[in-house]
């Protein structure tokens, strides 16, 4: 009498076939997490690059934005420094003996004259505009136009013996270069030191 709460026992080639269709199960399970986890990391990566891109475009537009807020009126600036030049021009006519012979409406006008010069510079250098005259500095043509050299022994050659016309910078560009003079005939001047004395010295073993 066989016995109702035995399990039937499987014939070898079916045990084989499931056997067979469980690795097969087990093999495209692996192979998907296999393709997932590869599919993922590529997610992973253009995520990455993505917010990296992100960030670079924002810095890029912050520096823009900082570069329009410091140079974005450098034409307006550059046009103004002509009615600065002019002024110039009128207050450097009148001699100091002029001034002293002018009556007193005259003075009271070139002190007008001088004061709204000042608040020029002023309103300029409020909006990152400076003014600035080398005289003696060693001439850089970055920073200066040289017009015509100067026969001045007493200077060292290669600097700025005199400034024509005064430049400007806006931020830290050359609004406009200082056009100058510049010294010959005078001494060399000194060399700068080398970064490292021991740069180009042959090596002993």
């Amino acid at each position: 009498m066989s016995d109702p709460y035995s399990r039937p026992t499987m014939a070898p080639d079916a045990e084989a076939e499931q056997n067979g269709q469980q690795g097969d199960e087990q093999a495209r399970i692996a192979q998907l997490v296999e393709t997932l986890s590869k599919e993922a990391a590529d997610y992973k990566d253009r995520l990455l690059r993505t917010l990296a891109e992100m960030d670079n475009v924002r810095k890029r537009a912050d520096r823009e934005i900082a570069d329009s807020r410091v140079y974005g009126i450098s034409n307006f600036a550059r046009d103004i420094l002509a009615v600065a030049d002019n002024m110039d021009r009128a207050l450097g006519a009148l001699d100091k003996e002029l001034r002293e012979k002018a009556d007193a409406g005259t003075k009271a006008l070139l002190d007008g004259v001088e004061l709204t010069e000042r608040e020029l510079h002023k309103v300029l250098e409020k909006h990152g505009v400076k003014k600035f005259e080398p005289t003696g500095e060693k001439f850089d043509p970055n920073l200066h136009q040289a017009m015509y050299e100067v026969p001045d022994p007493s200077r060292p050659a290669g600097t700025v013996a005199q400034v024509i016309q005064p430049g400007y910078m806006i931020g830290d560009r050359v609004l406009r270069p200082a056009l100058v003079g510049v010294a010959k005939g005078g001494p060399k001047p000194a060399a700068e030191p080398p970064a490292n004395d021991n740069a180009g010295a042959p090596s002993v073993n």
